[in-house]
């Protein structure tokens, strides 16, 4: 009897440990153990599909005219099920309280469902805040070294925060912020993109946006990011014009 209860008890603590070792995890570790199920993306696709061929039309809502590419054409879930072609909201998603925008890419060509990260766009929108603060009472960007033509990292001693833990959704390699010369905060791809044409085993065209690199081979958007193009054999970003 005393053998079987201590078998018993040591089941309960293990099942306690694993349950308690999900409370345990750091941030961004959490974060990364979050990824929504690739079905609620394909799921979606299939709906959007559905109502372009009944409507002619996309469910997107309104966006300003300059909003980034990858951050435009968030998909209105609130009309999908008012309509009925969805019965519920997919759990990743904000709207279900999920941690991503499910949006639109190539919406003239061929309407493609992706992710964007919210927790990478309020990350870099916070750093944003205090770089915008800084040049208001300061007059001056908080440049640090220039790392390519025209864009600096950002200096985050005189800004008097910590600089944020970015962790790349397409590699799991630790990314950095950067800021163009208007004081643009962005997150460098560098590294993701680089690999990513490795993995190709093709050399980019001179005018391709290496940005659909990474969004055509997974189901994410590279969200802050700038344009980069192939440039001497390396992709580079590009300031906006």
């Amino acid at each position: 009897m005393n053998r079987w209860r201590s078998s018993r008890l040591a089941a309960v603590m293990v099942v306690m440990a694993v349950l308690l070792s999900g409370c345990l995890y750091p941030d961004e570790e959490r974060a990364a153990s979050q990824l929504p199920a690739k079905d609620e993306v394909m799921n979606v696709q299939t709906v959007i599909d559905q109502y372009q061929k009944d409507t002619g039309l996309l469910p997107i809502m309104n966006s300003e005219p300059n909003t980034p590419v990858y951050e435009k054409y968030l998909i209105d879930f609130g009309k999908l099920t008012r309509m009925k072609y969805l019965s519920d909201i997919p759990p990743a998603a904000f709207e279900k309280g999920g941690n991503y925008y499910f949006l639109i890419i190539n919406e003239e060509t061929d309407p493609t469902v992706k992710l964007m990260n919210l927790a990478v766009y309020q990350q870099v929108n916070d750093v944003q805040r205090e770089v915008s603060s800084y040049q208001r009472t300061k007059g001056a960007l908080p440049r640090g070294e220039e790392v390519y033509p025209g864009y600096y990292r950002i200096d985050y001693s005189a800004l008097n925060v910590r600089e944020p833990k970015l962790v790349s959704i397409f590699t799991g390699q630790t990314q950095q912020t950067m800021m163009d010369a208007g004081g643009n905060v962005y997150v460098d791809y560098t590294a993701d993109m680089m690999q990513a044409i490795q993995k190709s085993g093709e050399s980019p065209s001179p005018d391709q946006d290496l940005r659909e690199l990474l969004a055509s081979r997974s189901d994410f958007v590279p969200v802050k990011s700038p344009a980069y193009r192939f440039i001497n054999n390396e992709p580079k970003p590009v300031a906006a014009k």
